[in-house]
Order: C-alpha cells, then sequence, then structure tokens
C-alpha cells in the first residue's frame, strides 16, 4: 500500500512539470498546424479564412522547395562529415601528453560558444572576405586570385561555418570517450606490434563507436535548424543556392507575409525532421545495443 502511495505522490508531484511541457510544445504546434490550414497573410489579417491544402500545394509548387531541402541535406552531411573526422582526429592529438593542455583544450571549445550570428559575422568580414578577409591576403600572398566565398561557394561556406562551431562539441564528446579506453588494452596492442594504424583501426574506433553515434544524433538535430548563419552571410542566395528549408519558411513568414504558407511549410519540416531522427534513432539504438 505504501509502495503505490509513493507513486502516486510521485505522479502528483512530476504533474505541473509534464504539463507544463506538454502545453509548451503542443500550443506551438498545434496553433502551426491549424494556421497551416488557413488563408492568413500579414498584409491583411482580417481576411482568414479555410484553405484546406493549398498551403501545401503553395510551399510545394515553391521553385525552391526541393532545392532547400536538397540543400539542408547538404548542410547537415558536410558538418557532420567534417566535426565527425576532424573531432576524432582533435581528440587523438588532445590525448597526448603535451604543454599547456589545458589552455590547448580551452581554445579548442571555445567556439562552441560563440553565438552562430557573430560568427557568421567573423567568418563573413575577417576570414572569407574577397578584399581584406584572412583567406584574401593567403590567396594574393600565393600569387593566387581572392576567392569570393559567399558568391562562387556558398553553400560551402555556410557548412564550413557550422562545423567550426560544432567542432568542438564532437571534440568534446569523442576526447571523453577517447579518455575512457583502457591503457592496458594500448599497451597489449602496442606489445603485440600493432602499429598506430591498427590501433586505430580495431581498438580505438570501435570504442568510439557509441560516442560518434551519438554525436551524430545530437549535431543533426540542431543542424536541421541552421538559419542565423545563411540569413547574416548569404540571405538564401545566390538564387536559392544556399536556401536551406528553414530560411525558406522565413522568406515565406516575414519577406512574404504569408502565415498560412509559412505554417505549412513548418508543419512539413516537423515531419521531414521527425522522419530523419526516426532513422537516425533506430542507428544509434542498434550501436548502443552492440
Amino acid at each position: 500500500m505504501s509502495t503505490i502511495n509513493t507513486r502516486s505522490l510521485a505522479r502528483l508531484t512530476m504533474a505541473p512539470a509534464v504539463s507544463l511541457l506538454l502545453i509548451w510544445m503542443i500550443v506551438p504546434l498545434a496553433m502551426t498546424i491549424w494556421f497551416s490550414f488557413q488563408n492568413y497573410n500579414l498584409l491583411d489579417p482580417t481576411n482568414i479564412g479555410f484553405s484546406g491544402l493549398l498551403n501545401y500545394k503553395f510551399i510545394y509548387s515553391d521553385p525552391a522547395f526541393f532545392e532547400s531541402i536538397w540543400n539542408t541535406l547538404l548542410i547537415v552531411g558536410g558538418v557532420l562529415f567534417i566535426t565527425v573526422v576532424g573531432g576524432i582526429a582533435i581528440a587523438l592529438l588532445l590525448d597526448q601528453p603535451m604543454w599547456g593542455q589545458g589552455i590547448v583544450r580551452i581554445l579548442i571549445i571555445s567556439p562552441f560558444f560563440v553565438m552562430p550570428p557573430v560568427a557568421a559575422l567573423v567568418w563573413k568580414n575577417m576570414i572569407m572576405h574577397p578584399s581584406y578577409g584572412v583567406l584574401a591576403d593567403i590567396s594574393r600572398g600565393l600569387g593566387l586570385q581572392p576567392i569570393d566565398w559567399f558568391a562562387q561557394y556558398p553553400l560551402l561556406s555556410i557548412t564550413m561555418i557550422v562545423a567550426w562551431q560544432w567542432l568542438p562539441f564532437a571534440t568534446l564528446i569523442l576526447l571523453t570517450a577517447l579518455q575512457s579506453l583502457d591503457g592496458e588494452q594500448k599497451e597489449a596492442a602496442e606489445m603485440d606490434g600493432a602499429d598506430f594504424v591498427n590501433r586505430f583501426i580495431y581498438l580505438t574506433l570501435p570504442h568510439l563507436a557509441r560516442s560518434i553515434a551519438v554525436v551524430i544524433l545530437i549535431q543533426t538535430i540542431f543542424l536541421l535548424g541552421v538559419y542565423a548563419e545563411i540569413l547574416v552571410t548569404t540571405n538564401g542566395g545566390p538564387g536559392y543556392s544556399s536556401t536551406n528549408l528553414p530560411f525558406l519558411i522565413y522568406r515565406t513568414a516575414l519577406l512574404g507575409y504569408d502565415v498560412g504558407g509559412a505554417s505549412a511549410g513548418g508543419v512539413i519540416a516537423v515531419i521531414f525532421a521527425n522522419i530523419i531522427a526516426l532513422f537516425l534513432m533506430r542507428a544509434v539504438g542498434k550501436n548502443l545495443d552492440k
């Protein structure tokens, strides 16, 4: 009887927090779904009426729709590749004894705490600017023509900026996992004559598999919503070459004043994100079960 009362009391204690969380999640989603079926334009907020699936048809027929989905996948895939490969490499370096190791780790992690708009402005005006950016100075020093990154390679530029921000996160997770590797196993592998490459392939990499899966899952959830870097640097251009799904929704809502169309895009984005999350959760679950 006491066990039942304890469980009931625990559920009663958790009820306010759970209810607040549900309201916080369900109310915005319900409003988004509602407006996605409404003809609602900010230029004429009094003219509201049921539009059926017209908003979804409007988003689907937008010339930037399929390109925005493809760009979203390219950004996510590119950032994951750079952060996972780079994170493993940096984690291996930081795992070695060196002078000033603590300071180096702080410097490596620091980009993760820079706000996305600030990071984008720094890269746009100080690093990638075709006239006075760092990369332009290096190109001229090598006798090469400076590259206008945001005009010639807009999607690659955004991917590099976002990867720079998320690389410390991947490095931190992978370094923590790397430090949990049993030292006796490494010593035994060295005594058996295994070189660095074999130790990495057959010992280190399998040990990091779970951490890599977690990094991919967490980063993907956030990378599907990349927006500030695009707004600050390319504004979705040239054309639609750097427009992803979140930026397409922003453009529809605040530049086209079409709340109904933007809400339909938001619903599509939620479905798209959940499909990707479902596949990733299954992949991560299989990896964690090993």
